[in-house]
């Protein structure tokens, strides 16, 4: 490859190089192998086949990668350190896209778009090798290599050999200081590139800091808090498990949510309470965002607290918390989801749930015009950009654009509408966003109510804090709440409740 150069003898840490990894020099006798050209990998090995194909589905099918790694682990039969480290390498080059894109271009004869894809995602994997993770710099280049040699070809995998040890002539902290700008001169450019986050990114988290009250030096803590691996957090179903049986089987209790739990290690499917559908895998910010609309009193009758809904109920985490209370509280919950996929999903998530309850598919816009007033209690968790969850789905900074702002706007305004002409006066309506930014979450409650006169904002942070039944700092000084990564360790969840006077 041109402009490839020739490596030093030494690695980037001074420990000699093996024979067989030398690079081709630029100048005197070629450096051959000791391995034999039958007896090299081909196709590398099964956890970096694994990882490699949830960045292909990732790009090529637009899947989610927490949704296709399991089943890929499952089909190559990985377990513990073989998964762990398929998992590892897989979320990395997912989070560190943006950074190694920019240490692999510096290394390229060609423009990064003109790359393969495929082989594009393996040199990612081979960059989050080199430059974050314990991998002998020999492994990282030779697995890497035998991965595309067998996953594209021979040529494909001489090209990925060249850029590759280019890669590993230089640690992090030496290639951010070659690709990154100045921060002095373009201090989002310098951060999108150290956070490997879109420049819009952290632009709109930056916009969502100020908005909310946070203090703007706390953006790269918050930017690094998304690259952070996040804890498996798990909520007790209530009525099905507690979290007390969770901590026997080996988790510990969650830090705000009365029904969370955190396994530190290890399968969440392992755990029977899990397995058997008792207990299942959610944030506790989400958690605490459904058990916030239940700690608001709504006005009349106690009696009258008995019909609920959820207009955006897949895939059903939310859902199954609500089920479970109103199965306390002898209410009946309806679920709306529009999709019908996810609202099979929602079925299973409620499956085992006492009480009554209902799944629909359906608009959860049209429910307000048909069912007027005819709820008391209302969440409306609406989609949105997702920039609150990029812990655990960091393939959604590179899927969104800000023209995703716009195109969601509307739908949220109209679901929010949905759900306050669907709550009788007296109740309760949850507006909820995994995403701090402004214009999905303040912008879109001033724009709803600015046309109504009949609609109150509750003191959101309370009532978090009392869904919490402990001191929840930082949520902003109301009448909205919003949780935050850096500060809560949770998804950035924002809580609006709202009563329909």
């Amino acid at each position: 490859m041109r402009g490839a150069g020739r490596s030093p003898e030494r690695g980037p840490r001074g420990e000699r190089r093996p024979r067989a990894e030398q690079p081709p020099a630029g100048r005197g006798p070629r450096r051959r192998s000791a391995t034999a050209p039958s007896a090299r990998p081909r196709s590398g090995d099964a956890a970096r086949r694994v990882a490699f194909e949830v960045l292909r589905a990732v790009e090529a099918e637009d899947a989610y990668a927490n949704l296709v790694l399991p089943r890929l682990l499952r089909r190559a039969g990985l377990s513990g350190r073989d998964a762990a480290f398929a998992t590892e390498l897989a979320y990395g080059a997912l989070r560190g896209r943006g950074t190694y894109d920019a240490v692999l271009a510096a290394c390229l004869d060609r423009p990064l778009e003109q790359v393969d894809a495929p082989v594009l995602d393996a040199l990612r994997l081979g960059a989050h090798q080199l430059l974050a993770l314990r991998v002998a710099p020999h492994a990282a280049v030779s697995e890497t290599v035998a991965l595309v040699r067998g996953e594209v070809g021979a040529g494909a995998g001489g090209f990925a050999n060249a850029v590759l040890r280019r890669v590993a002539e230089r640690d992090l902290e030496a290639w951010l200081a070659q690709v990154a700008p100045d921060p002095q001169a373009d201090p989002v450019g310098a951060l999108a590139v150290r956070s490997s986050h879109p420049a819009w990114v952290v632009r709109a988290l930056r916009e969502a800091l100020h908005a909310h009250g946070r203090p703007l030096a706390e953006l790269p803590e918050l930017l690094a808090a998304d690259n952070a691996r996040p804890e498996v957090v798990l909520a007790a179903r209530p009525g099905l498990a507690g979290v007390d049986e969770l901590v026997a089987a080996g988790a510990r209790p969650g830090r705000w949510s009365p029904l969370a739990a955190v396994l530190a290690a290890g399968d969440p499917g392992g755990l029977p309470a899990v397995r058997e559908g008792r207990a299942r895998v959610q944030d506790e910010g989400s958690q605490l965002a459904a058990l916030a609309l239940l700690a608001a009193d709504v006005e009349g009758e106690a009696s009258d607290d008995a019909a609920w809904a959820d207009l955006c109920a897949g895939p059903g985490g939310k859902a199954a918390l609500l089920a479970g209370a109103a199965a306390g509280r002898g209410a009946q919950l309806l679920a709306v989801e529009a999709a019908p996929h996810r609202a099979r999903l929602v079925e299973q998530a409620l499956a085992g749930t006492p009480g009554s309850w209902s799944v629909r598919v359906g608009d959860g816009r049209e429910v307000g015009a048909s069912e007027p007033a005819s709820r008391d209690r209302v969440l409306v968790d609406v989609p949105c950009t997702g920039l609150g969850a990029l812990r655990r789905r960091p393939e959604a900074r590179w899927r969104r654009s800000p023209a995703d702002l716009a195109s969601l706007a509307p739908l949220q305004r109209a679901l929010l509408r949905s759900a306050l002409d669907a709550v009788r006066p007296g109740g309760v309506v949850a507006y909820v966003t995994c995403t701090p930014h402004p214009a999905e979450t303040l912008a879109v409650l001033d724009d709803v109510l600015r046309r109504r006169e009949d609609v109150a904002r509750l003191d959101s942070p309370a009532h978090v804090r009392a869904a919490a039944g402990r001191d929840v700092p930082d949520l902003g000084s109301g009448p909205s709440a919003q949780l935050w990564p850096h500060r809560h360790g949770t998804d950035a969840m924002f809580v609006a409740l709202l009563r329909r006077t």
